[in-house]
């Protein structure tokens, strides 16, 4: 079964000694995405919206660089500093998910690698060439 690194670049995670992600075969293994910025530097502090949106981008980011997409995203995991942003996250599940909509789990956290963060996204997708979704 081949595996592979999954690289960006700029990537803020190498100095933490982690991967952004692992392809294994035809599944994809996301690692937390958060609100960190091109300079490798949190964006939105304060402001969770700004946060939720850079933090999916960061996952589409991910899971192009890895040969997949947001539509394949077949689990993710979200943790939130405040579950009062919940129906928030239920708006921008339908942004940026598509039908059949993937397993989630979601939870709050006391802190994240910051204490500025405010959401972190995981996620197991499938690859692109190999998705075909049922009806």
């Amino acid at each position: 079964m081949k595996i592979s690194q999954i690289k960006i670049t700029p990537d803020a995670y190498e100095p933490f000694r982690l991967a952004q992600g692992h392809r294994v075969s035809d599944l994809l293994f996301i690692s937390g995405q958060t609100a960190i910025g091109k300079d490798g530097k949190l964006i939105g502090i304060g402001d969770f919206d700004a946060q939720a949106k850079m933090a999916f981008e960061n996952l589409d980011k991910v899971l192009r660089a890895g040969g997949s997409s947001l539509k394949n995203v077949v689990k993710v995991t979200i943790m939130l500093r405040d579950m009062k942003n919940f129906e928030k996250i239920v708006e921008l599940r339908g942004k940026y998910f598509t039908p059949p909509y993937p397993a989630d789990t979601i939870f709050e956290v006391s802190s994240l690698f910051s204490p500025d963060a405010l959401i972190e996204i995981e996620a197991i997708a499938l690859a692109d060439a190999l998705a075909d979704w049922e009806k």
